[in-house]
């Protein structure tokens, strides 16, 4: 630890923000290892002395999951990197995920006095992955204090980020805690939908044998709908609650002409081939089809993430085809600068109108108009209007649309007093509380599409109503009168 004195404010306001090292562009653009590579402890510190310690500091309820920033960022100044990770890991229980994927520039750095008043915000996401990193590194051997078990028992559908939350906030409050999943593997959108040079695999096994520690059991080959309902859970295997956060896995697609054709994926389906299956290894039994030319539509990390593993997997041209320009982008900033300097194309103000194929029914091109920006629609982004005679042709062997997802109604459905919206999503009160009875829900299958620290969030402000809930009957604080969300 370091016992120098502090730094004033005004010889922080003279650090120059850090820039986080990276892979060549040229050679990460052929493999699958993570592009960015960490901080080294003594930058770190540079960058930790950045922060100015404000008494009331506007990144915390910037974090989605209320991290206190300016305590875990003070111990990294100090060098005291046990004592940093202790206040990560007491928020938040996946740091290894979230300094990797969540969009800090959006959040807690949005809200960063440092970045206000002069300069570049503090790179929060920067240090919370350097924390967790060296925590993985540097397992903590201190005897865990014993926990007193409550006597309850909490099902969690769904091993994904508000899962994964939920469970572990819970296994550290004394309920016994079953994850179920419904694939192989516990991970969800992390391990299925995030390639591995964004988030390694190995970063989210690593996490998900935190929850382990703790007690949390893992049921994988589970498909609550089908392999049991939730009434069964509650009724037969005896839990006293369920947390749903199953996500919305059914991709959203386009509907035009040429989407039965041969060498049309959905990203859901290419991802997954890829990042959970490795379709692209040889003797894969889900194999993934890799072409010369591939083309992408969307503008969500979503569509940054498949369009750059196309360009991993072999495409001599991998193209992104956007309605909007480059500012409505909803991506990350960071990822589109990668995606630019890994040599893809972006193909903005283009919208495709239909796909097509060649005599033997596979893929030969996109058919696409160019659009321009009208006035603002309910997005509050300028809508796209089709130019009139602009139809062109985009060379293409295999067409991924990334436009989203939609709520799997498989769930839903074997739950009939589950009251659902229009669009099939589950409804809940501001507790996280669902209209049956000791059946809460949170993450896509609640928002729809959303990034991974707001699924986390969800899952960290659920749990809390289940304890609650386990013990008390009564899933809103007692002294509240709060009506539930329409």
């Amino acid at each position: 630890m370091s016992d120098k004195p502090r730094m004033k404010p005004a010889e922080r306001m003279k650090i120059a923000r850090v820039e986080m090292p990276q892979q060549d562009p040229c050679a990460r653009s052929a493999r699958f290892t993570e592009v960015n590579l960490g901080l080294p402890e003594q930058v770190a510190k540079i960058e930790a002395e950045r922060c100015l310690q404000c008494k009331k500091a506007k990144c915390v309820p910037g974090c989605p999951v209320g991290v206190d920033v300016p305590a875990f960022v003070a111990k990294i100044a100090e060098g005291d990197f046990r004592g940093a990770a202790d206040i990560m890991y007491r928020d938040n229980l996946l740091p290894g995920i979230t300094g990797r994927v969540c969009p800090q520039e959006t959040q807690c750095e949005q809200a960063c006095v440092r970045g206000n008043k002069h300069g570049a915000p503090v790179a929060i996401g920067y240090l919370e992955r350097f924390i967790a990193d060296w925590a993985r590194e540097n397992p903590d051997d201190r005897p865990r204090p014993a926990v007193a078990p409550s006597g309850k028992r909490a099902a969690i559908v769904g091993a994904g980020p508000a899962g994964l939350t939920a469970a572990g906030v819970l296994a550290r409050l004394g309920h016994d805690v079953t994850i179920f999943e419904a694939l192989h593997e516990p991970g969800g959108v992390l391990l299925y939908g995030i390639p591995e040079f964004r988030l390694p695999k190995e970063i989210v096994r690593h996490e998900v044998e935190t929850l382990r520690a703790l007690g949390v059991k893992i049921e994988t080959n589970v498909v609550i709908g089908r392999t049991c309902t939730i009434d069964e859970l509650l009724r037969d295997e005896g839990f006293n609650a369920v947390f749903i956060a199953n996500g919305a896995g059914l991709p959203i697609l386009m509907g035009i002409p040429g989407e039965q054709l041969k060498g049309v994926y959905s990203a859901n389906e290419f991802l997954t081939r890829v990042n959970l299956m490795h379709g692209y290894e040889d003797h894969a039994e889900t194999p993934v089809l890799v072409r010369e030319h591939m083309v992408v539509v969307g503008g969500g990390n979503t569509a940054m993430d498949a369009v750059r593993t196309a360009r991993r997997l072999g495409a001599k041209h991998a193209t992104l085809v956007y309605r909007r320009s480059r500012e409505e982008m909803p991506a990350r900033l960071e990822e589109i600068q990668h995606a630019i300097e890994e040599g893809i194309e972006l193909r903005l103000l283009t919208n495709p109108v239909a796909i097509l194929g060649d005599e033997r029914g596979w893929v030969r091109a996109v058919e696409c108009v160019r659009m321009e920006l009208g006035e603002p629609d309910a997005s509050g982004r300028r809508r796209p209007v089709p130019v009139q005679g602009s139809n062109h042709e985009i060379p293409c062997g295999v067409f991924i649309e990334a436009l989203g997802t939609r709520a799997n109604p498989l769930l839903t459905q074997t739950t009939p007093d589950l009251r659902v919206s229009r669009h099939g999503y589950i409804e809940i009160d501001e507790f996280g509380q669902t209209s049956k009875p000791g059946v809460f829900a949170g993450g896509d299958i609640v928002r729809g599409s959303a990034t991974v620290i707001l699924a986390m969030g969800d899952g960290k402000r659920a749990a809390a109503s289940i304890d609650r809930y386990l013990r008390t009957g009564a899933a809103r604080p007692l002294e509240s009168s709060a009506t539930p969300a329409s």
